[in-house]
């Protein structure tokens, strides 16, 4: 087990709602200004990359995004610092990020949230050694107990058939997962979800903490949390030991940068440390990585200003979409009433299965007639991110295309007849749990074979199979295929989801060879 024992307790992070709170040092960027330093001094290059700062692009890239962009497209070097060893600007740059999150130590990450999800169980846990584990996972946790060989025990997250939307995990099944497992040591959360649903997790994370668990948390969709005191309660704020945040999702990260955060006391720093230097690349992105930089300072310094306009965009216009006949937004006092945690309102999920539509319908229609492209679709909803980048124009000009395609709509008894050929399938049934006879490791490294997916019933899936986004597995290698979610995947396939994990046009799947 790689844990420390929990011997420093630490204050929890607090909201930062005062610019006097904000020290000087987070206005810097040391990363940054070391970059563009060295782009400014226009040193011959002998090393990598090979366009040598641009010379050698293709002039069609060239054209397109400008040259100065190749001049900070570097590799390791004594003026820029290293990510495997940092001593320097990317050491000072973790640090500012560290106290700007509230954490112990904070890390830059160059492959994403997913990257951060194995280094997260890889630190913390080892062949067979037991996990507790929300079933709304990512892929990439799946990802990181086949690297680890840890045992996951699952428990499931609530679905509400009114609001057609997976909700998250309630203190009660969390509660009950650890009093009948006292053996796990390390309690796994997705909190937000997709949706942005919030677990309780200040109430979860002290619970588990009073029975020796350390608390590790996807907060892939909450990089903004800590920084407005209308947002949900981070996971850092609540205390968890470790975090990973997608800065490319919600804030000013550009895609596939995120953050890990960790406190001290229950987490080996040295073997977190270790481990993101075994699965990072040894050549990461330097422009990834300055974007970390300034996105952190743009929250420390000016994240409530900004986040301010992003929360009354999003509470408008989820306003003016609840009064749009057969389209509807849920609000945040109804999934407080579910018994969630919090709701982070800058997610705007719009149910418009009382159209007669699916999700993924709407969001065609969206994207071909209204030049509107939105986040994520599901058989009964489409799914709006509002983030500091928006306009009140690009708000207005969704809520018209919505109003548009609920007038071009069918009446609600034509809706309501048409909707029956397209939705005889249990609400999100990949979040229930899996009846696992193998670790997904040992399925994943087993014999294998493909065969046809409607005659996979009854076999041991090798596979990860996913609707994505949001990427929650549907399957889990090691688990026996029930009928239902054959019927399941196949109903989705037919709706027009994009299913990863399937072979040959989803017609096969593969599964452990048992012959």
């Amino acid at each position: 087990m790689h844990l420390s024992s929990p011997t420093v307790k630490n204050p929890p992070a607090t909201k930062i709602t005062d610019r006097t709170m904000i020290k000087e040092e987070q206005f810097t960027t040391p990363l940054f200004d070391a970059m563009i330093s060295l782009a400014e001094s226009k040193k011959v290059s002998f090393h990598t990359p090979g366009h040598k700062s641009g010379k050698g692009i293709s002039m069609r890239f060239r054209k397109f995004v400008g040259p100065k962009i190749f001049s900070i497209d570097l590799t390791t070097l004594d003026e820029v610092d290293s990510l495997q060893n940092p001593t320097g600007v990317i050491k000072e740059a973790q640090e500012l990020a560290a106290r700007a999150y509230g954490a112990d130590r904070s890390f830059f990450l160059v492959n994403g949230t997913s990257g951060g999800n194995h280094a997260m169980i890889l630190s913390t846990v080892r062949p067979m050694e037991k996990i507790l584990v929300a079933r709304n996972i990512h892929r990439s946790v799946l990802a990181g107990l086949i690297m680890s060989g840890a045992e996951p025990i699952f428990f499931d997250p609530d679905v509400d058939d009114k609001l057609k939307v997976a909700l998250n995990v309630r203190f009660e099944t969390v509660k009950e997962t650890i009093d009948g497992n006292p053996e796990s040591k390390v309690l796994f959360l997705t909190s937000p979800n997709y949706y942005g649903i919030c677990a309780d997790i200040e109430k979860i994370i002290s619970y588990a903490h009073s029975r020796g668990l350390a608390v590790l948390v996807d907060e892939a969709h909450g990089p903004h949390l800590r920084f407005h005191p209308e947002l949900p309660v981070s996971a850092l704020e609540a205390g968890a030991d470790l975090c990973v945040q997608s800065t490319h999702k919600i804030i000013g990260g550009m895609t596939q940068a995120s953050m890990l955060h960790a406190r001290s006391g229950r987490i080996d720093m040295d073997t977190l440390a270790d481990t993101l230097r075994f699965i990072q690349t040894t050549s990461p992105s330097y422009i990834l990585m300055a974007s970390l930089d300034l996105a952190r300072m743009q929250m420390a310094t000016e994240g409530e200003k900004l986040l301010g306009k992003a929360l009354r965009l999003a509470e408008e216009s989820r306003e003016k979409i609840n009064r749009i006949e057969g389209i509807y937004s849920f609000r945040r006092e109804e999934i407080k009433s579910l018994g969630m945690g919090d709701m982070d309102v800058t997610k705007i999920t719009v149910r418009v299965s009382d159209l007669g539509m699916t999700g993924y319908e709407v969001s065609q229609m969206l994207n071909r007639e209204y030049d509107i492209q939105v986040e994520m679709a599901d058989p009964f909803n489409i799914l709006v991110i509002v983030s500091i980048g928006d306009r009140k124009d690009d708000l207005n000009r969704l809520t018209e295309a919505l109003r548009d395609i609920s007038i071009k709509s069918t009446s609600p008894q034509v809706a309501s007849s048409r909707l029956k050929d397209k939705k005889p399938l249990t609400l999100n049934s990949e979040l229930r749990t899996p009846n696992l006879v193998m670790t997904p490791r040992e399925a994943f490294l087993s014999s294998q074979r493909s065969i046809l997916l409607k005659e996979a019933s009854g076999k041991i899936s090798s596979e990860i199979v996913t609707v994505y986004p949001p990427g929650i597995p549907i399957l889990v290698p090691g688990e026996v295929i029930q009928k239902e979610r054959v019927d399941y995947i196949e109903k989705m396939v037919s709706l027009g989801a994009i299913v990863d994990g399937l072979e040959e046009e989803n017609s096969k799947i593969r599964i452990v060879n048992q012959d």
